[in-house]
């Protein structure tokens, strides 16, 4: 993974826009992923899913605490990547109150299956969805890369949250600063 391109894939947003009106003032908005990389230090971490246990308890919430921390690191910004759909990550996003880390709908897939991180969790009705892992990327490149042990298709796991925390990935980014 490290010194790879991530890839260039178009995510399906909606954006908060008040011309639309109604009780549901959003519009739909294709994102590039390579726009949202060029040019900056991002710290990227994926998750099985919006609204599971881990994901909602502790990881999202953990990056969301340190966001400041990566900031002063010289990060730009911090994303959130799962294979749900726009609607869902933005009512998860208000339910864990948000405001820092930007949730990235990845609703088919795309992303994650070019990152070589799909997995199948059929074996608790999910269907296909990320392993959870967590990337520091410079201007499109991974230059650091956490990833949880046991990648599998079959649930050969206790759902493991040990590498991906952002403790990890603030060490990394204080023995690596920006240049």
């Amino acid at each position: 993974m490290l010194g790879r391109s991530v890839p260039d894939v178009t995510l399906k947003t909606r954006v908060r826009d008040e011309s639309v009106g109604g009780p549901n003032p959003f519009r739909w908005e294709d994102v590039q992923t390579g726009d949202l990389f060029k040019g900056k230090r991002v710290v990227v971490f994926s998750l099985p899913g919006a609204f599971t246990p881990t994901c909602s308890t502790e990881q999202c919430p953990a990056f969301e605490r340190f966001y400041d921390d990566f900031k002063a690191l010289g990060v730009d910004d911090v994303y959130c990547v799962s294979v749900n759909d726009a609607f869902v990550m933005y009512q998860w996003g208000k339910h864990l109150g948000v405001g820092n880390v930007k949730l990235l709908p990845d609703g088919s897939g795309d992303f994650t299956r070019r990152m070589g991180m799909l997995v199948k969790k059929d074996h608790l009705g999910f269907g296909d969805r990320s392993w959870r892992y967590a990337m520091v990327v410079d201007d499109g490149r991974v230059v650091a890369w956490f990833e949880e042990p046991g990648i599998n298709d079959i649930g050969e796991d206790d759902d493991p949250y040990g590498e991906t925390r952002p403790e990890p990935v603030l060490e990394w980014l204080k023995e690596h600063p920006a240049g």
